[in-house]
């Protein structure tokens, strides 16, 4: 993985974080890495994590500014199944 891509000063959008995040998630599970390569593919994936969270937040918040400005829609906690 790149490490260009996460130092890049254009912030890279949710979508490319989570593909970046996938990419790095089977590179961990291919279990071949040497530790020193393990341990900055982790970091790179909890960067990745970081964005892509701050990103469905923003999203998030976003929707409830929306929400709050349309009288008849509700907002309620999303249930997991």
């Amino acid at each position: 993985m790149d490490k260009q891509a996460l130092k890049n000063t254009t912030p890279i959008d949710f979508e490319t974080a989570l593909s970046q995040l996938e990419t790095v998630v089977t590179r961990l599970e291919g279990g071949e890495l040497s530790l020193e390569q393990a341990l900055k593919d982790f970091e790179q994936g909890i960067k990745l994590a970081q964005v892509g969270q701050n990103a469905l937040q923003e999203a998030e918040q976003r929707i409830k500014i929306l929400l709050e400005k349309n009288d008849t829609a509700q907002l309620d906690d999303y249930q997991a199944c």
